[in-house]
């Protein structure tokens, strides 16, 4: 989904033949599976961080164009809207230093981008939903340059045969629709890559579905939607919305949405590429001229570019993802679940989390979904996005539980042996984990940061809700450039 389309108009042939390729490259992932021609799982990982640029009163800039190209670095592309960055970092290990390392290496590319965003009268902002967006700037004559995403929005919008319709409660209500797929640039996300052996993706992809609610109340930082305080992670709930290419009569009838948090359990990676193409008809249906086949049976590694699209377009909230570096296949795990943001030391403190405690829920001997529902993980999830630290969640062994509590004494200690696992280094995982420890004590998230500093400002200062958003979120992204965790932030 990174790279431009060829072709942006499909016919019904090319849909034929789509379908066609993409059962034939699950035949071939099938056979390389059984074959074992997979890269071992070095446990490499890998970030992506979604940016958005803002003027000097916080309101969103409609320049990634001009930014991108005075920027003229690979690591950073467009995002769907005009006012997204997309920040690749180069993947590594964490081992030793390693997220030492990742954090001077983002702090930089941050600092390079700023400086060029400062050109453009641009400023970075880290959040997943930057609070100061109004309908008018999630229309479609904002979306990104390019192909792909002008034909990704007739697509969807096409399928769908009607208007998007936006209904979030929280404690208060937000209302919407719009034409167009532009209201999802309104998320911004960060990305977590885990590249695991095959044998062991299952294992990993059931630990980060479990894990999921406490990582996303964790890190909540979407509080804010239009002016209307939602839930502590709005994101979650608008992308499944403002995506959703299902009428209401195909909601009716059981069909998937595409924006997915799953249904069960798996034994294998195959078993979620298989849903893929039971459930979602093909959206993007770009033919390679690769037969996988052919090549397979040739002794080389295919590239499964059919697959590997449609894949791309079925949003899950942990995704797998198939990719060939320096001609050998690999399989990662794309966890999807967190905001971008705060600060790039609250972003590793989640992603130090993350891998350390997947890695332990992972290697249990007795593992947590043999005693958990499927369906109770859905819905932790779920009320870790809407409560954020103040959710309570359904776990084994505790029945329903604060999730900070969870967190403090179940999941911090399996994060801390993980990253133990991972040989990361004593002085990284205590720093990292510290942090997610004080933000749990002090129930401070960027959500709830946010929601106080918009409190004070209406309550002390007498700002109407507008300007008390506006207000904040200027302040955010000062703060934001110390560098300093969200829960040391303060509010007046």
């Amino acid at each position: 989904m990174g790279k431009d389309l060829v072709n942006a108009v499909f016919s019904p042939h090319d849909r034929v033949l789509f379908r066609r390729k993409v059962r034939d490259c699950l035949d071939v992932l099938g056979r390389m599976l059984d074959a074992e021609a997979f890269e071992p799982g070095h446990r490499t990982t890998g970030l992506e961080i979604e940016i958005n640029l803002v003027d000097a009163d916080a309101g969103p800039t409609m320049r990634n164009a001009e930014i991108l190209a005075d920027l003229a670095d690979p690591c950073f592309q467009a995002e769907l809207g005009k006012f997204n960055l997309e920040f690749n970092v180069p993947p590594r290990s964490i081992a030793g230093d390693g997220l030492g390392a990742y954090e001077r290496d983002i702090l930089d590319g941050l600092r390079r981008a700023s400086e060029c965003a400062r050109k453009g009268e641009s400023r970075l902002a880290l959040i997943g939903m930057l609070p100061t967006l109004s309908p008018g700037h999630l229309v479609l004559g904002n979306l990104s340059a390019g192909e792909r995403y002008q034909a990704l929005n007739s697509e969807i919008s096409g399928a769908r045969g009607d208007v998007f319709q936006i209904d979030i409660t929280g404690l208060e209500r937000f209302e919407g629709s719009s034409d167009s797929i532009a209201p999802e640039a309104a998320c911004t996300s960060v990305q977590f890559h885990l590249q695991v052996a095959p044998p062991d993706f299952a294992r990993f992809w059931n630990a980060s579905q479990a894990l999921a609610a406490a990582q996303v109340a964790l890190g909540a930082n979407s509080p804010f939607l239009h002016g209307r305080r939602l839930w502590a992670e709005t994101r979650i709930a608008f992308f499944e919305q403002a995506t959703d290419p299902r009428p209401d009569e195909f909601k009716a009838q059981g069909v998937r949405p595409r924006v997915w948090f799953g249904e069960q359990w798996i034994t294998s990676v195959f078993d979620l590429y298989e849903e893929n193409i039971r459930f979602f008809p093909p959206l993007l249906p770009e033919l390679s001229d690769e037969d996988p086949v052919e090549v397979w049976e040739n002794g080389k590694i295919p590239h499964l570019y059919e697959l590997r699209l449609h894949n791309g377009t079925v949003y899950r909230w942990n995704r797998p993802v198939y990719d060939v570096t320096g001609g050998r296949p690999h399989l990662r795990i794309e966890n999807r679940v967190l905001p971008s943001g705060p600060t790039v030391v609250d972003l590793l403190a989640n992603a130090a989390f993350y891998f350390g405690a997947v890695a332990e829920l992972a290697d249990e001997d007795c593992p947590i979904w043999q005693h958990l529902e499927f369906p109770v993980a859905a819905e932790n999830f779920r009320t870790g996005a809407r409560d954020g630290l103040e959710a309570a969640v359904c776990w084994p062994g505790r029945g329903e539980v604060p999730v900070a509590e969870l967190i403090l004494d179940t999941l911090l200690p399996k994060a801390y042996a993980g990253l133990d696992r991972f040989g990361v280094h004593p002085a990284q995982r205590d720093r990292l984990l510290g942090i997610v420890e004080a933000r749990c004590r002090s129930r401070r998230n960027g959500a709830a940061w946010q929601t106080e500093a918009v409190r004070a400002a209406e309550e002390t200062r007498g700002l109407d809700r507008y300007a008390a958003v506006r207000d904040m979120t200027q302040r955010y992204v000062d703060l934001q450039r110390t560098n300093e965790p969200v829960h040391t932030w303060p509010v007046g």
